[in-house]
């Protein structure tokens, strides 16, 4: 009988620290959206997609084009689209942080919804994650941490589609 207590008490505090896990992502293809739909599911976490105030085009996201919304942001460091909604990120202890690889790093809206949860996210844990065809992590990752050195920061992970 203490057995089947003490395995209850354990599930219940394993439910009740998942619930404490949030996975906030941007994606503009669906391939991103789709991993973290994965990783939502597999951390029993709330999910919350970080939607630019005006949605990208195929047009905007032309990176051999120079003039596309997309190679505008990412030439500009200090570029930061607006988001539709923010959502309240206090409840949360571990943050996963999605997106698609732009230029090597993050795109833009990212900077966008970390600056403006910055004070909300000091003293979590933060994981970034995303997708890619040909680049890894290691450099977003570094942009990351470089950007932002308050906030903690955990290792990475690439999550494409296979």
């Amino acid at each position: 009988m203490k057995r089947i207590v003490l395995a209850l008490l354990c599930a219940a505090c394993m439910t009740s620290m998942e619930a404490k896990t949030l996975v906030a992502y941007f994606s503009a293809t669906g391939t991103t959206k789709a991993a973290a739909e994965q990783l939502s599911k597999q951390h029993n976490a709330r999910l919350w997609e970080i939607e630019p105030a005006e949605k990208y085009t195929a047009d905007d996201l032309n990176w051999r084009n120079s003039k596309s919304r997309s190679s505008i942001e990412m030439n500009d460091p200090d570029e930061r689209p607006t988001i539709k909604q923010c959502t309240d990120v206090t409840p949360y202890d571990t943050i996963y942080v999605g997106f698609p690889i732009w230029w090597g790093i993050c795109p833009r809206i990212i900077n966008s919804w970390l600056d403006n949860n910055l004070s909300q996210l000091e003293g979590k844990t933060l994981i970034p994650f995303a997708t890619s065809g040909s680049s890894s992590i290691e450099e977003a990752e570094a942009y990351l941490k470089r950007t932002y050195p308050t906030l903690k920061w955990q290792k990475g992970m690439l999550l494409n589609r296979r």
